[in-house]
């Protein structure tokens, strides 16, 4: 498989949001707020480059309202995964968040008129039985249909649609000016949900605000900077489905700073998971005959 800069660029966006679920499992604060900084700080270190480099172009009507959507879209997907990781655990969250690729092979199927190739449909196959190997059948047994699932599958149906309308809206955008204003909507509309909610802005630790600001440029601004230039000359379906590789990468991490358990039965799921994406970016149609 050849690596192209919008491939190296999608893997790169990988490894920056693999760390998010390790930061926010650490509950240095709320999971509203929490979200509310990702954006705040993003686009208080976007804007400063953006103004001084003259990057920043302003779209027409429709794409600028497109963007503006995609910043309330994204922020709700990260509110609502943040609660989700706190109220229960990372696992199920990430589990049920990265459900996406169906509704995004779905959405592209009904709203973009584009009809998911078959190798799209059984690397999506391969790559969820490769994430239920990963975190164990008996994980179902213990699942709690409570407000922390309903917000993890609400999770991945706002990412969905995130991946849709931005692939549409960077058609006419750049990723530079599509970010400015995607942040600023994001900032402004959980800036004044916090609000309402009598969110607290202020009385973190120093780690707490070190990870707020960490989440802001490795996690938003490093990782989106670089999805979305890949979501502008890749497929929707394939960057939603790559993405689940970022389940195999936590895994590693939470092993590596939270002291989280590696099994075989892991290892195993993850090469699956892993085996599930190539197959999504196998240059020539695999026929189902052959294959099985």
């Amino acid at each position: 498989m050849k690596i192209t800069k919008p491939r190296l660029a999608l893997i790169c966006g990988i490894l920056c949001i693999s760390i998010f679920p390790i930061l926010v499992k650490l509950k240095l604060a709320p999971g509203l707020i929490s979200a509310f900084y990702r954006m705040f700080f993003a686009v208080i270190l976007l804007l400063p480059y953006v103004i001084i480099t003259k990057s920043f172009k302003l779209p027409k009507t429709k794409p600028l309202l497109l963007a503006v959507l995609c910043g309330v879209l994204f922020s709700s997907d990260v509110a609502v995964w943040n609660i989700a990781i706190q109220d229960s655990s990372a696992t199920q969250a990430s589990l049920l968040t990265n459900l996406s690729p169906l509704w995004v092979g779905i959405g592209s199927f009904f709203f973009l008129k584009i009809r998911p190739a078959t190798n799209f449909w059984i690397g999506t196959v391969v790559s969820l039985f490769g994430m239920i190997t990963l975190v164990g059948f008996s994980f179902f047994m213990d699942l709690n249909f409570d407000q922390a699932f309903l917000f993890a599958v609400l999770s991945g149906i706002l990412y969905s649609i995130y991946l849709l309308v931005s692939k549409k809206a960077l058609s006419e955008i750049d990723v530079l000016s599509f970010m400015t204003i995607s942040l600023l909507a994001s900032s402004i509309y959980l800036g004044i949900l916090c609000y309402a909610l009598d969110q607290p802005f202020t009385g973190f630790s120093d780690t707490g605000w070190f990870v707020l600001v960490l989440q802001a440029v490795i996690c938003q601004l490093c990782a989106w900077l670089s999805i979305s230039y890949a979501t502008q000359h890749m497929r929707a379906t394939r960057v939603s489905l790559s993405l689940l590789s970022q389940a195999v990468i936590t895994s590693i991490l939470a092993w590596l700073f939270l002291e989280e358990q590696i099994t075989l039965q892991m290892v195993f799921g993850g090469i699956i998971l892993l085996f599930g994406i190539r197959i999504t970016f196998y240059d020539k149609t695999i026929s189902l005959k052959k294959l099985f």
